[in-house]
């Protein structure tokens, strides 16, 4: 297809899904998931347009009830009249690669609803919890008029703190009596919350679960503080919240939590959490450009031939990486 062609395309797509065309809006998803030019195409236009919606990152390991507290939200957030979107990261199928969709089963309550927009992304092997598209995929609901979107990670350990980078807030999940408190201390999963939540509110030990929590923070706290660089920001204070999202119990209080933190994020466009949020954006286009690069015929042999020699360990990685680069380098371009 030619290029002009698919500019075309995207500009169709783009102008029907700003004029409330959902199916429109789940064709943009599927191209940028894909990386085609048509999603390309569609995110240069709706960049400009996003950076209004609050984007909130749900993490926390299996079985602390990320879709459950998720769908409590949606029920709460439309009782506002505000349109919310979700991005549930699935475990990617081993047999198609999409993903296996258990999220979207969970909330087909509000598949009727047209201020709901829910898509599942596989994670395809991408490590943190999230897919490597989620980030765009996030801006294009922004950009649709989403006032909330909640991007829930595959939750499949503590290692997931990627989504911090990605959102605006981040909630992280723990549930009583699991025994993760301290390793999610030790993954560096809770340093990354604007907001802890127990959830399962209504199980023996819960309120323990939720002073244990309190208590480490604030040592782990303390800890970070002393001795820190005065240039660097300073550590999080992450608030502590109890719910029970099955009844809805906590909810009221961890939306107006969100809307608190939401609030102050506005004082200011340059805020950590957008910053890193840009970068993350523009690193991963490069890295992409790079590899389309260096396997276009010209320079496909030159790439062959360098990872070979690293398997072989006649040439280092990092040899091979100034090679690489020096390949892409013009003549006489600066070192």
């Amino acid at each position: 297809m030619a290029a002009g062609s698919k500019a075309t395309d995207a500009t169709t797509l783009v102008d029907a899904a700003l004029g409330g065309d959902r199916l429109a809006l789940s064709r943009i998803l599927t191209a940028v998931e894909n990386r085609t030019p048509v999603g390309e195409a569609a995110l240069r236009r709706l960049y400009p347009l996003a950076g209004r919606a609050h984007l909130v990152g749900i993490t926390g390991p299996p079985g602390s009830g990320k879709s459950t507290l998720v769908s409590a939200l949606i029920a709460a957030v439309r009782e506002q009249g505000r349109a919310v979107g979700v991005i549930a990261v699935d475990p990617s199928s081993p047999i198609t690669g999409g993903a296996l969709l258990g999220d979207r089963v969970r909330m087909q309550a509000y598949s009727t609803d047209r201020d709901v927009f829910i898509r599942s992304m596989a994670a395809r092997g991408h490590a943190g919890g999230l897919a490597s598209t989620s980030t765009a995929a996030a801006a294009v609901l922004d950009a649709a008029g989403f006032d909330l979107v909640l991007l829930e990670t595959v939750g499949t350990g503590q290692a997931e703190v990627e989504v911090a980078a990605a959102a605006d807030t981040t909630v992280v999940l723990e549930a009583p009596e699991m025994g993760d408190e301290v390793q999610a201390i030790k993954a560096g999963l809770l340093e990354v919350a604007d907001i802890v939540v127990v959830n399962k509110g209504d199980r023996p030990g819960a309120q323990r679960t939720a002073s244990q929590l309190r208590a480490m923070l604030i040592a782990v706290g303390r800890a970070n503080a002393k001795g820190a660089d005065p240039e660097r920001p300073r550590p999080k204070e992450p608030e502590v919240l109890l719910t029970t999202a099955t009844t809805g119990a906590g909810i009221p209080e961890l939306l107006t939590s969100l809307d608190r933190h939401r609030a102050r994020g506005r004082e200011a466009s340059d805020t950590p959490a957008r910053l890193a949020r840009a970068e993350a954006q523009v690193w991963a286009i490069l890295a992409d450009r790079l590899r389309a690069e260096l396997h276009v015929p010209a320079n496909r042999e030159v790439t062959a031939a360098t990872m070979r020699e690293v398997a072989a360990h006649e040439l280092d990685p990092f040899a091979a990486a100034d090679r690489l680069l020096a390949q892409l380098r013009p003549p006489g371009a600066g070192g």
